[in-house]
């Protein structure tokens, strides 16, 4: 795991990928790859969740991040009774303006 405020407290630290997943209901949670270790971002005992897109480039604005996507894997298939399906949505995130 990856605590946030040591993160912070680390401003030479270089976010090799940062992948943000995407839920249901707006919510977001934060995946980093630092060098060889990928872990999810925590906030004391807790996943650190995040409420926006814009929220985690707030967050994550004094590190550099070589390489942001956005994860998504889709419950559908479960909610309507077929086997869950491996197929899962990744997408581009930029973490500068314009986004």
């Amino acid at each position: 795991m990856f605590q946030y405020q040591i993160l912070m407290a680390s401003p030479d630290t270089v976010i090799d990928l940062l992948d943000v997943q995407s839920f249901e209901m707006g919510i977001y949670l934060v995946r980093l790859t630092i060098g060889s270790k990928s872990a999810l971002v925590y906030d004391g005992d807790v996943p650190m969740r995040f409420k926006s897109s814009q929220h985690i480039r707030e967050a994550f604005s004094g590190i550099a991040v070589r390489a942001a996507c956005m994860t998504h894997d889709s419950p559908y298939d479960e909610m309507i009774g077929n086997p869950s399906s491996s197929l899962t949505s990744r997408l581009p995130f930029s973490m500068v303006h314009p986004y």
